[in-house]
């Protein structure tokens, strides 16, 4: 998972991610680090253009398409919010669009990214 690494609502997705995914299933990056730099194409690496990017099995995955595919992994009831995969992408993606455009407004954005706490250091690569 690749997530803006100053975003305020990023930081607390990542967070609610690892407290809801007992399995240890996702490894995260910040896209401002070098393994995004690496793993990613370029329009992805620009905090205005994602939020949120899922690299699962070599395929990409970005916006709602991203947050529903991990919500399928995580534990109930976030489980459920998978559900929102009936809707169309276009609906879904406009909604999305709309939340990243005004996430650093509502919620805020640090300097520098956000550092994990010590047991979650492991999940993390830069």
């Amino acid at each position: 998972v690749f997530f803006d690494g100053v975003c305020h609502l990023c930081q607390r997705s990542v967070q609610f991610i690892l407290k809801n995914d007992p399995h240890g299933h996702f490894r995260f990056a910040p896209l401002q680090g070098t393994t995004a730099r690496e793993r990613l194409p370029v329009d992805f690496l620009h905090a205005d253009t994602a939020s949120i990017v899922l690299l699962e099995n070599g395929k990409i995955y970005h916006r709602s398409t991203a947050a529903l595919r991990i919500c399928r992994h995580l534990r109930w009831p976030a489980k459920a919010l998978y559900a929102g995969m009936i809707f169309p992408r276009f609906i879904r993606d406009a909604v999305y669009r709309w939340i990243a455009h005004n996430r650093y407004r509502w919620f805020g954005k640090d300097e520098t990214c956000w550092l994990p706490r010590p047991e979650w250091r492991q999940r993390f690569l830069d």
